[in-house]
């Protein structure tokens, strides 16, 4: 069986059906016409441009923090576009790109990194948990959801994104036995990018994480995570899987993060330069843009609109987020708990008198 799905390849080129593979992950979107593939461009366009907001509004003081995305575009946008109605996606924080497929305000994420919200999206209504800054704890999270929807007849699946880094934690673990054990419907969505901040994947583990499944018995596959027409197809097949009762999924993401690991890190420190560029070679939406040029579904003019597009997207999110107001520096302490009990009412009363009494 070979070990990577691929269906494009880093220059364009479309790969005709494997038969060493066990599943034809073509079937899974042979629906896919080029109007969807120019759809999946402008998604990954549109957010590369938000992300490139993202980091410059940090840069100039206007958001606290910022984790790029950038690189794993086509990780994000390929699986959350397979995303149904009835499921629920569990993101970490960099799932900027998720978010964008399950139609959350950017201005939402924007605001928790600039600290005026701790949220602020209905998760109910976009099929989108708040982000988890816990890492690995989201995978819980999913674990416990998608057990209810069994126990709930729901017809849904849930999917929990978590990194490299992530899968190191106790919580993943845990997350990975219980949804065995429950057979839950449930993807466990690995954007592997090489690096946990610092640390490279091979002082974490002996074994590649798809590989892992296989100790907790559920299948697992592994995906181009640059090629987002086989991250569709392999997030499809999975949620099927899942959603069909045949409990969870492991799917391994190959992808690289271009960028700092927040803009409060410097990779040159530990990353090297040529590792960087190799992967730059390897650009998800340069792969896509390549592939589209050579059907002639993609002219200058269209791609030019699609900059414009994008452009005109992140200069109306910095607006709103520039015209963000301040919170109450008390409503810290609301939403702490669903009901407010006597130890919040109090730890928010000396809060208040305390600020008072400050010059």
């Amino acid at each position: 069986m070979t070990e990577l799905v691929q269906l494009l390849t880093p220059d364009g080129r479309r790969i005709a059906s494997d038969s060493e593979q066990e599943t034809d992950y073509q079937a899974f979107v042979a629906d896919v016409t080029d109007d969807d593939l120019l759809g999946l461009l402008r998604d990954m366009i549109i957010v590369r441009r938000l992300d490139d907001e993202g980091t410059a509004l940090q840069r100039q003081g206007e958001l606290c923090l910022w984790a790029s995305l950038r690189g794993q575009e086509a990780a994000q946008v390929g699986s959350g576009r397979a995303l149904g109605p009835s499921d629920m996606a569990f993101p970490s924080y960099r799932e900027h790109g998720v978010a964008w497929c399950r139609e959350v305000d950017p201005l939402h994420v924007f605001g928790l990194f600039r600290g005026t919200s701790l949220g602020g999206w209905d998760p109910a209504e976009h099929g989108f948990a708040l982000y988890a800054i816990v890492v690995g704890s989201q995978t819980l999270h999913a674990a416990g959801y998608a057990m209810g929807i069994t126990r709930d007849g729901g017809d849904g699946a849930a999917i929990s994104y978590f990194g490299d880094g992530a899968s190191s934690e106790g919580d993943v673990s845990e997350a990975f036995g219980w949804a065995s054990v429950f057979s839950a419907p449930l993807v466990f969505f690995c954007q592997n990018n090489q690096w946990a901040i610092s640390e490279p994947y091979r002082r974490q583990s002996r074994v590649p994480v798809y590989q892992r499944a296989r100790g907790f018995g559920f299948p697992s596959v592994r995906v181009d995570g640059n090629d987002v027409l086989a991250t569709l197809a392999v997030t499809r097949w999975a949620l099927r899987q899942a959603r069909s009762g045949g409990g969870p999924v492991l799917v391994e993401a190959l992808t690289y993060r271009i960028n700092p690991h927040t803009t409060a890190d410097d990779p040159s420190r530990y990353r090297p330069a040529d590792e960087v560029s190799s992967w730059r070679m390897r650009d998800p939406i340069e792969r896509l843009t390549i592939h589209l040029r050579a059907r002639g579904a993609l002219t200058d003019e269209r791609e030019a609109g699609l900059a414009a597009e994008a452009n005109a997207v992140a200069a109306d999110l910095r607006a709103r987020c520039l015209a963000l107001p301040d919170p109450p520096e008390a409503a810290l302490f609301d939403h702490v708990q669903v009901t407010e009990n006597n130890l919040v009412a109090a730890e928010r009363a000396a809060f208040t008198e305390l600020r008072g009494a400050l010059p």
